[in-house]
């Protein structure tokens, strides 16, 4: 690698604790490797640096100490780890069958709490590990008899409850294909994805809660099975007390507490490696959105080493991460049953207008180690004034969060409102690999407003523009050596031909992520944002996060949105909008401090050329800013070309971005915007 300059490695913001370190589950991995595997390491357990320069130099070495060290149980034995190393097509553990939903359920102490089921109110129950099989079991054979066979695909339209885990895991446990998404998605936007993939079964609930609403979603529930022909039978989920109607779907419909209540033996269908587990989307912001197939081996080996090593979750150990169903954590956070932890889901707003420390409530009452959420709630606890504190988090070790950038502001306000010793663990990763890239583990320092390194078995690097890897210079994300978690295939794709243009047409054979990333000289990972969504101005890349980061410190800000739109006559357009706070106003004094507060936070080139206040940022359904469709709506690119409606937060905000952009052409070139329309 080649480095702009040498840069002392930094004090670090939270060195990890040498006592938690040296008792945690990935030291304790280390040594095994170093006795079973002869991994060359260092003698220390707890150097991090050392035990993931060997898991990406010996990728077989390494991806067998993990199938080792967590006793995965294969009904036929794998021929070797890394058949192909080729990216796309990189064939893993060939030979090997085995099963995602066996090693899900085979942890788990049958009296303790594999699931802990919370919503917005503060209610909650338990279900038991004996009884989670008992209801997987029985699920199971329901849709056997409903007709699901190995390779099926039942799908999910259901709020984060206990009901969508066994639901996969019984179509898991027959070698059915799973999928899900939220409640909060209208019928149509649903059937886009699922109707792609004709589905045998759906499993769907009566409603949700959300910020003191309950939503009644029986209407939607069965127009969404209405638009899936395939379909043999509806579940039926009681989740809100609300009676479903007498005319119910078309076809067999089925009570969710039939489906569940059967005593039944469990039978597990072994399949091989690579066999699909589930089917996760991409936001679907432009055409359908894609489907992305991961399988039972990489998906098992990815969390086992995700969960257990780099969280360091165990028997006893208690999750609590916020989500929705169709973001890939959901998929993640089911995967804590893997290690023996329980699980928490949570139905609900994450701040509820008449609770909005709800979350920290819960996480005190439940006793939860490991507490996960997002950039922007973080944010939001900081600016409605909410003291976690106040509530007894003393269980709580580490704050994972995901989604976007975690600004550094944001560790000092954890340290100072949360807990001084708790790890505050930023990771970035996506729904591509259902997993991340780069985070933290407990043998690794902590430096705010950066990720503390790339994960076990990631061969990150970032490339500048001659496709070379730099050093503390910001360059392209890329994986250099193929993860068990990349995607089997896209749905629908059967030459291949949507995969490799999503990931690989940059650079042969390895993957293009699309976010820009600087790996440090001291081994952190910052990230920037979207590279398709950077700013280029004057032939400077700047980082659309590093401006964000700063302008939503500010009081009057809710939530800012920067773009770079290149013009007609060769100019360029670096525009911010800005959700202002209650009772404020965009003035020439405001202005000029978000000015100041760029120019003082980052540089004199990151100030943007206007800013404008808007009602609102347009986000995908998980939560991320869409940066580049607003920039190609700016541009005059025709709205049913730039994004789906049904995959924006607020639909109505696509034609008021629109509306900034033909202003502003009719303006500047009114020639152009008349020859465009």
């Amino acid at each position: 690698m080649t480095s702009a300059h040498a840069t002392p490695c930094p004090e670090p913001f939270l060195p990890p604790d040498p006592q938690a370190a040296s008792g945690s589950r990935i030291a304790d991995f280390a040594r095994w490797a170093a006795r079973h595997q002869g991994a060359e390491m260092t003698q220390d357990p707890t150097d991090y640096q050392a035990l993931h320069h060997w898991s990406v130099t010996d990728l077989e070495g390494f991806w067998a100490a993990v199938w080792e060290y967590f006793d995965i149980d294969a009904a036929t034995p794998y021929e070797r780890v890394l058949a192909e190393e080729t990216m796309p097509g990189a064939r893993w553990f060939p030979g090997a069958t085995l099963n995602y939903a066996h090693h899900a359920l085979r942890n788990l102490h049958p009296d303790a709490p594999a699931i802990t089921a919370l919503d917005e109110t503060g209610a909650a129950y338990k279900i038991t590990g004996r009884k989670l099989r008992a209801q997987v079991a029985s699920v199971a054979a329901t849709l056997r008899d409903l007709g699901v066979g190995q390779g099926d695909r039942v799908v999910g339209y259901l709020p984060n409850t206990p009901h969508a885990v066994i639901a996969f895991l019984a179509t898991a446990s027959l070698g059915a294909v799973w999928s899900v998404c939220g409640q909060d998605y209208a019928p149509g936007a649903a059937a886009d994805r699922f109707a792609q993939l004709e589905p045998t079964v759906l499993v769907t609930a009566d409603g949700y809660l959300f910020n003191g609403t309950r939503h009644d979603r029986r209407t939607a529930s069965l127009d969404l099975a209405a638009a899936l022909p395939t379909l043999k039978a509806t579940v039926l989920v009681d989740h809100l007390g609300l009676a479903w109607p007498a005319t119910r779907a078309a076809g067999l419909t089925v009570p969710w507490e039939d489906a569940a209540g059967r005593t039944e033996y469990l039978g597990i269908t072994p399949v091989p490696f690579d066999h699909p587990l589930w089917i996760v989307f991409s936001s679907g912001t432009t055409g359908l959105p894609k489907g992305i197939v991961h399988g039972h081996g990489g998906v098992l080996l990815e969390h086992l080493k995700t969960l257990a090593l780099h969280s360091d979750l165990g028997p006893g150990d208690r999750l609590l991460w916020y989500t929705t169903t169709h973001w890939m954590m959901w998929n993640l956070v089911v995967s804590t049953l893997l290690t023996g932890a329980t699980t928490c889901t949570y139905d609900g707003s994450p701040a509820p207008v008449v609770r909005p420390d709800v979350l920290w409530e819960l996480a005190a009452r439940h006793k939860v180690t490991v507490f996960g959420t997002s950039p922007q709630y973080l944010l939001a606890m900081a600016k409605l004034g909410v003291e976690p504190s106040v509530h007894d988090l003393s269980a709580v070790r580490a704050i994972g969060s995901t989604g976007s950038t975690l600004p550094a502001s944001a560790y000092h306000w954890v340290r100072d409102h949360v807990g001084a010793g708790i790890q505050l663990a930023s990771t970035s990763g996506g729904t591509d690999v259902v997993s991340a890239f780069a985070g933290s583990a407990p043998t690794t320092p902590v430096w705010a407003g950066e990720l503390s390194a790339p994960n076990l078995g990631v061969a990150l690097a970032a490339y500048d523009g001659a496709g070379r890897p730099v050093v503390d210079q910001v360059g392209e994300l890329v994986v250099t050596r193929p993860m068990p978690s990349m995607p089997l295939y896209f749905w629908n794709d059967p030459d291949g031909s949507r995969y490799r243009d999503a990931y690989f047409t940059a650079y042969r054979g390895v993957w293009r992520h699309g976010d820009w990333i600087t790996i440090t000289g001291h081994g952190s990972v910052i990230v920037h944002g979207r590279s398709d969504a950077t700013l280029n101005r004057n032939g400077v890349r700047l980082g659309s996060t590093d401006i964000h980061d700063i302008v939503e410190r500010l009081p009057e800000i809710t939530e800012a949105l920067v773009i770079g739109a290149e013009e007609p006559d060769g100019g360029y357009w670096m525009p911010l909008f800005v959700v202002l706070a209650d009772g404020n106003v965009l003035d020439d004094a405001l202005r000029e401090k978000i000015r100041d507060a760029i120019r003082d936070g980052a540089s004199p080139r990151h100030v943007p050329d206007e800013i404008l206040a808007v009602p609102a940022i347009p986000h995908t359904r998980t939560g991320k800013k869409l940066e580049v469709p607003v920039k190609r709506l700016l541009q005059g690119a025709p709205a049913e070309q730039v994004l789906n409606p049904s995959a924006v937060d607020h639909p109505d905000l696509v034609a008021y971005f629109a509306g900034l952009g033909a202003e502003r052409r009719e303006t500047r070139h009114p020639h152009t915007a008349k020859d465009a329309s």
